[in-house]
């Protein structure tokens, strides 16, 4: 049995959507079953890259457009390999691996991975619509990560009857912090209660409201917000403007490994995105992994309000009040048993739920349900 992976970008590139094709892969090969990756490249020419288990085939990319990259040669690449596998999991949004799937027409069975509906670009959706339900109606099965996220997705209530709910996992390997690092991040923030985020700079983060939360906090918290960009200036500005320089700092970038030392060092992890083109929110899962409570925003039509559970892990606040959020975090900071409880809940609930096996094992299922194969899956030959 032989899997490809197809979704937007892979590893180094570390958002949602590669984060969980990357466990995906990383997991299948662990457990000996062949799993490559078709992905756009960040450079205008094709690569492949070995990581000694498996390939990953990378397009030729001409920049983005409303966050799709735009890599015809997707096509060719796919025209090429496709007979190899005898599954393909396409991570959606992605209209260029929808297109490729289209004009293709692999005859393996195909597993659509539906990390979210396209939420802002509606005038784009319009135009894919009939592409994206050809690519459904084609499907042998549907992923979703959470019922939440299933039950209300307009394009996915007609697919019902083949879609499975398969929770993104991650591993627990390799979240591991340096402690050293770690004492040197609390020293560097004065040993403050630090109030942690992390995501792309972008409108529906809702970042502009954790900083605007900032005003109603005591001086004994600080906010940090890690990641780059579009919306990066807009935000500097507006710290500027609530004078919260000694309060609020944007970390731009943070590489994994160090991303991880900021989990450790922090007190409580916030996610204040306002739409529900925030599907489910693997940044939630690192952070009940290092025992975070979390205050998230209460979005019904998303999987972060079943991830992070309300008054059981951490607090779910109204998106877009500032002084919400902020009371929320207050609430947890100042409450020493209340805080223990997040953080025992929330490290349970990442062992019982989101570890990357606990998914695999669920793919491996999904996978024998649509070959209807008792034999289970081949190892690689």
């Amino acid at each position: 049995m032989k899997i490809l992976q197809f979704g937007k970008f892979y590893y180094p590139v570390f958002g949602g959507m590669e984060r969980a094709m990357y466990e995906i892969v990383e997991g299948f090969n662990a457990r000996n079953i062949s799993c490559d990756v078709l992905c756009s490249n960040t450079k205008a020419r094709n690569e492949i890259s070995d990581f000694g288990s498996y390939k990953v085939y990378r397009a030729a990319s001409y920049g983005l457009i409303h966050s799709t990259p735009i890599s015809p040669q997707l096509i060719s690449t796919l025209w090429k390999i496709h007979k190899e596998y005898d599954v393909i999991q396409i991570h959606h949004p992605d209209p260029m691996a929808f297109l490729a799937l289209f004009i293709v027409r692999p005859s393996c069975k195909i597993v659509v991975q539906w990390q979210s509906d396209i939420v802002r670009q509606e005038k784009m959706l319009k135009l894919f619509l009939p592409l994206q339900n050809w690519v459904l109606n084609r499907a042998d099965a549907i992923i979703a990560a959470s019922e939440a996220y299933a039950i209300h997705s307009p394009y996915l209530i007609p697919h019902s009857d083949k879609t499975e709910i398969v929770p993104i996992g991650i591993s627990g390997e390799a979240l591991r912090a340096d402690e050293d690092n770690v004492r040197e991040i609390k020293e560097h923030y004065q040993n403050k209660k630090i109030v942690l985020s992390f995501g792309r700079l972008v409108s529906y983060k809702g970042f502009e409201y954790l900083i605007e939360a900032g005003r109603y906090l005591d001086d004994d918290y600080i906010i940090l917000i890690g990641g780059g960009g579009p919306e990066e200036q807009n935000l500097r500005e507006l710290i500027t403007r609530y004078h919260l320089d000694d309060k609020v700092y944007l970390l731009g970038h943070v590489d994994e490994k160090e991303k991880y030392n900021y989990y450790q060092a922090s007190s409580i992890f916030a996610l204040p995105s306002v739409t529900k083109a925030e599907a489910y929110g693997v940044v939630l899962l690192e952070a009940m992994a290092f025992g975070k409570p979390i205050v998230s925003s209460r979005i019904e039509e998303s999987g972060m309000v079943w991830v992070n559970q309300d008054r059981i892990t951490g607090l779910h606040v109204t998106p877009r009040l500032p002084k919400e959020l902020a009371q929320a975090i207050l609430e947890i900071g100042n409450d020493p048993k209340l805080y223990q409880k997040f953080s025992e809940n929330g490290r349970e609930r990442y062992q019982k739920l989101f570890t990357r096996e606990i998914m695999i094992d669920k793919l491996e299922a999904l996978y024998h349900k649509i070959f209807n194969n008792k034999r289970g899956i081949n190892a690689k030959s």
